[in-house]
């Protein structure tokens, strides 16, 4: 266990501009070469691309010895890289950090920024931001935000305290506070709460999460703060994290978050519209910290309906 336990502890390449290597443990599966491996695993990388990086020394062994087109394929072994893109398209919103100690950093995220490296984001993530800016390598999120979300989010700085943060919010020892844009609920008696089964979509609507009869396994609160123009603020605190439950409980209501592309009915992808993000901001997170015992709570200090891109 020692020797496993080092062996994953152990990272052969530095984080490079904000972005940690990645890594991929090799198949059960017989190959003439780990070249050959690679272009069949990854066909958007072409042989002539892994062979500049092989000889930039950007691909290694879980050792860290450099491999080479000649590397034979050896299964049941992990191989380091970086993960490269074509240019990504700017997100122009700015994150702030809200506050730093030596073992959490909190953030404000803006909307359309995703919190990890993800699909066509990988500089564009709050995550290489701030590894970026503060030259933090060890940073890593304690919990997530959709990408359409803004609002707090809490990394963890001090691998030796990392596991306490996470327990944490493993256990839902938090209070989470989000406040969203909708509109109205004619007819109901506020606060009050609202519970169902929740699933994940199947088949092409594998990226939204859908009701069905049965025992509920989502549960928020939801309290009225008053209008705002020809829609009202509320306050939905989720007693549970299921994906996407505070917008699917919302539209299920029969007010659906403002600019919400996939509830009630999931709208053809047509890109980000900078001007018009979804009206749903993660307010604060309280907690008792874990190492001192401290109440803590933090907040952030975006407004729903304020768009200022950088």
């Amino acid at each position: 266990m020692g020797r496993q336990a080092d062996a994953n502890a152990f990272v052969p390449l530095p984080v490079r501009d904000g972005v940690a290597p990645s890594y991929l443990w090799l198949p059960e599966e017989r190959w003439p070469s780990l070249l050959a491996f690679l272009v069949q695993r990854f066909p958007m990388v072409s042989e002539e691309d892994w062979i500049a990086r092989m000889g930039r020394g950007e691909v290694v062994d879980g050792k860290g010895v450099p491999i080479t087109p000649a590397t034979p394929f050896r299964k049941q072994t992990r191989l380091w890289y970086y993960r490269e893109l074509p240019p990504e398209t700017p997100i122009p919103f700015e994150e702030q950090v809200l506050y730093r100690d030596e073992h959490i950093l909190v953030a404000d995220k803006p909307h359309f920024l995703p919190v990890i490296p993800t699909g066509r984001f990988l500089k564009e993530t709050l995550l290489v931001r701030l590894k970026r800016k503060h030259d933090l390598p060890h940073l890593v999120p304690i919990h997530r935000l959709d990408r359409e979300t803004a609002g707090v989010v809490i990394f963890s700085l001090n691998p030796d305290t990392r596991g306490k943060y996470q327990s944490m919010f493993q256990q839902r020892a938090m209070e989470k506070t989000y406040e969203a844009l909708a509109g109205p609920m004619p007819g109901r008696a506020f606060p009050f709460t609202y519970r169902s089964r929740m699933v994940d979509g199947e088949g092409d609507r594998f990226f939204i999460s859908e009701e069905v009869p049965g025992e509920p396994n989502a549960e928020t609160l939801i309290e009225q703060l008053g209008p705002r123009g020809d829609a009202h603020l509320y306050r939905l605190s989720p007693h549970t994290g299921r994906k996407h439950q505070l917008r699917l409980h919302m539209a299920s209501l029969g007010a659906p978050i403002l600019n919400d592309a996939f509830y009630p009915v999931a709208l053809p992808c047509k890109g980000d519209d900078f001007r018009h993000p979804l009206q749903l901001l993660a307010r604060s997170i309280a907690f008792d910290d874990p190492l001192t015992g401290q109440r803590r709570m933090f907040a952030s200090e975006r407004e729903l309906g304020a768009v200022t891109p950088a």
